[in-house]
């Protein structure tokens, strides 16, 4: 059944979402702290059994300087620099093996695939720790630091996403003006993020956005990962203030109003665990050109592999224009 609103009040639903004071002035200066911190990428070949695709462990400095682990895969058989997709995973998972992810390689493109730092014990392996403690917490990564901007768990990933594009960006087998971002769920709420940080991005693809409009997340399910917010403030009373003061620093919907490449967004109707209304929310304040694809009777998986079908169509024409519904 669906899980929110129905398509014509998605369509005219708009977030409350309140932009917090000195948004721009924190993540310009957490940026430029990252960028002074950092060093340059180290690339290892992998040596696979694979002949069209070539892989190699790209090891670069996050946030603080601290070391973060990407796959970078690069077609075989290639010319001058190319097109570069940096993709973000889903929540609890990591970059997995190097056999995994061969579609953005084998489609022509310089594919880079980041670690979510502290990530990638209970699905898909990570190899990238988070150096930075954090205080009580509700079991997972959603509340980690969560009572002020300067320690909340997400102000180090978002920082190492970009940190990803401009690594990528000092390869010479990437063209630094085509580098594109994609990713699902926790993956698109952190590619939404870059979007909203890197105004020169080529192109973005953010399905089924987690970590956007949260305020409405909150109030509409009570599904995981949302709930450990929810648990944590049923714990600690107090905090809420706080705790909200600190999401509007992360919220999607601020990035969103930030974004200037063209994007592409999609969202399944009957999703419960990213409603559907938080992807419009998203959507609707988005800066650049943008499209949005919905699935009736899909859920958190969206039009799955449709979806990247449609991204890898999307990345190679011209830019969205307005489209809410294909």
């Amino acid at each position: 059944m669906l899980s929110d609103l129905d398509l014509p009040g998605l369509h005219a639903y708009r977030s409350g979402y309140r932009e917090p004071e000195g948004f721009d002035a924190f993540w310009g200066a957490t940026l430029t702290e990252a960028r002074a911190a950092g060093g340059d990428p180290v690339l290892t070949p992998v040596r696979t059994e694979l002949r069209t695709v070539e892989v190699y462990d790209l090891v670069f400095a996050g946030y603080g300087g601290h070391p973060v682990h990407a796959w970078l895969r690069l077609p075989a058989e290639r010319g001058g620099p190319l097109p570069a997709v940096v993709q973000f995973h889903g929540y609890g998972s990591g970059r997995g093996g190097p056999y995994d992810d061969l579609v953005w390689a084998s489609a022509g493109y310089a594919h880079l695939l980041m670690d979510t730092r502290g990530q990638g014990g209970a699905h898909a392996g990570g190899d990238t720790a988070d150096p930075v403690g954090s205080g009580p917490a509700y079991p997972g990564f959603l509340t980690r630091g969560v009572e002020d901007k300067e320690t909340y768990y997400y102000r180090r990933v978002f920082t190492d996403a970009v940190r990803a594009i401009d690594a990528v960006r000092t390869l010479d087998t990437v063209d630094p003006a085509r580098v594109a971002v994609t990713g699902n769920s926790q993956g698109a709420g952190i590619a939404l993020a870059a979007a909203g940080l890197v105004p020169d991005l080529a192109a973005g693809h953010f399905q089924a956005p987690f970590l956007t409009d949260i305020r409405r997340a909150l109030a509409v399910t009570g599904t995981f990962p949302y709930a450990e917010l929810t648990g944590y403030l049923g714990a600690r009373r107090h905090a809420a203030d706080a705790v909200l003061s600190t999401l509007g620093y992360f919220d999607g919907v601020g990035f969103a109003r930030r974004a200037q490449a063209p994007g592409h967004f999609s969202t399944g109707l009957m999703d419960d665990i990213c409603p559907p209304s938080t992807a419009f929310g998203a959507y609707h304040a988005y800066r650049g050109p943008k499209s949005i694809r919905t699935w009736e009777f899909n859920g958190h998986e969206a039009g799955g592999a449709q979806d990247v079908a449609d991204a890898l169509a999307a990345f190679r024409s011209a830019p969205a224009q307005e489209i809410e519904e294909r």
